[in-house]
């Protein structure tokens, strides 16, 4: 067999066969095959596709890559949930203590931020002490005891992946579905929860900038996922705007305790309690309906606030944030920037927003592998809401004068201020089941 022929009959559209697919992926694993000839398979990936049938074996070939994790320990239903990536998307966070509390269990490894995207883990990390690393009976015993458990994805979990999308970032590939999904659904599949709920995010801070493109990835990826025996569902949600009214490590998570509070209610929440519903709903605690009912309790009685305080003091963290939002990192220097003219919110662009969040060093760059968990920014409105002149719209915080400045132009830039309102756009596209 050899890595040549694979590559012609992907650019002849010749679907591979299983062997093939093994052959290579084992094959540039191992280093029998050098990176020239994967850029070159993975460029023809991308100019003609793959079919359902090859993505399958080939997300089946990279979750073997390493080992998967065994959850059987857990006393009940497991289920994992993966966002795709957006700005301001802190869903876990809120997801994971509402389904916990109303009996589920949720045994996640997420990931850092991804280029202008945030990371759950990075998030996590700003609350004090936090840890994000426990062995495998440490992140069990926690689940069967809390219901929820958040970690970093580490150990020898899909090594073809990391391997593998190493070099998409370097080769211009990442944006093929077929081999976005084999990515995702090859990591996912390896975590080992009974239940997968996929949010697929759309619009201008997402990698999917249409619903149809987010609904492909989507129903390949549920396919994926059925042909691997999982209960697998996909929602797919709109990422025009940023999540919530926090873009940032620990303004993020300052916005999460709110909510959990009952202090704050926007979108994030109403989002957040219809993924918890559906992830209820996978672990078999009752209809969609009745898990929606759930949930709401589950926020609105300070349950899910008391089980997202235990599982941070459970993996080393200062619990105490939950009732003092003081103990999370702020950087020194915060700029608010008020509207210019009365008008409606029309457009806050979420990718220029994440952008300049990065300059802020709320993320990870080539050049500061570092990051500031308390820069960011925090609006004052959402898309749709009446601003009158003089109204604060947002406030940026970073270390220096001149890095909340720039940040500031290019935010004002993105915020769009209109004499007529928006048409308004559902936060929920479409639920695959």
């Amino acid at each position: 067999m050899q890595m040549y022929d694979l590559i012609q009959k992907t650019r002849r559209l010749e679907p591979l066969t299983i062997e093939e697919i093994r052959f290579l992926v084992g094959g540039y694993t191992g280093g029998s095959i050098p990176d020239y000839m994967m850029s070159a398979w993975l460029m023809a990936v991308c100019c003609q596709g793959l079919t359902v049938e090859e993505t399958t074996e080939l997300t089946f070939a990279m979750r073997d890559s390493g080992q998967c994790l065994d959850l059987s320990a857990v006393n009940g239903v497991t289920v994992d949930k993966h966002s795709t990536g957006g700005i301001g998307d802190k869903t876990t966070l809120l997801v994971a203590p509402i389904v916990a509390s109303c009996g589920g269990y949720v045994a996640k490894m997420s990931g850092r931020g991804l280029g202008f995207t945030g990371g759950t883990i990075d998030k996590l990390e700003s609350i004090p002490d936090f840890s994000v690393t426990l062995d495998r009976e440490d992140f069990i015993r926690q689940t069967n005891q809390i219901g929820c458990c958040i970690i970093y994805q580490s150990g020898n979990l899909t090594p073809a992946d990391k391997k593998i999308y190493a070099l998409r970032n370097l080769t211009a590939t990442v944006d093929s579905i077929p081999l976005i999904c084999s990515s995702i659904m090859s990591k996912k599949l390896a975590m080992g929860a009974d239940g997968i709920l996929l949010d697929v995010k759309y619009g201008y801070g997402a990698f999917m900038k249409t619903p149809e493109e987010a609904s492909v990835l989507a129903n390949l990826m549920v396919d994926v996922g059925k042909q691997a025996g999982r209960n697998c569902r996909a929602v797919i949600t709109n990422m025009n705007a940023p999540l919530g009214s926090a873009v940032g490590n620990a303004l993020e998570v300052k916005e999460v305790i709110q909510m959990l509070r009952g202090e704050i209610r926007n979108h994030l929440t109403e989002l957040s309690l219809a993924l918890s519903a559906q992830m209820l709903t996978i672990s078999g605690k009752g209809d969609i309906i009745t898990c929606r009912q759930m949930a709401e309790k589950a926020l609105t009685s300070g349950m899910a606030l008391e089980k997202f305080a235990q599982m941070i003091e459970a993996q080393g963290g200062n619990a105490k944030v939950v009732e003092n939002l003081s103990l999370l990192p702020e950087s020194p220097v915060s700029r608010t920037i008020s509207a210019r003219s009365d008008g409606f919110i029309t457009e806050i662009h979420s990718e220029e927003v994440g952008l300049a969040c990065l300059g802020l060093g709320a993320g990870r760059t080539a050049d500061n592998p570092n990051i500031d968990m308390g820069a960011g920014v925090v609006f004052h409105h959402f898309v749709g809401d009446y601003v009158p002149k003089g109204e604060p719209l947002f406030t940026v915080y970073g270390q220096t004068e001149a890095l909340c400045q720039i940040a500031c132009n290019r935010i004002m830039k993105a915020v769009r201020v209109k004499e007529a309102p928006a048409v308004a756009i559902p936060m929920i596209y479409q639920i695959i089941e």
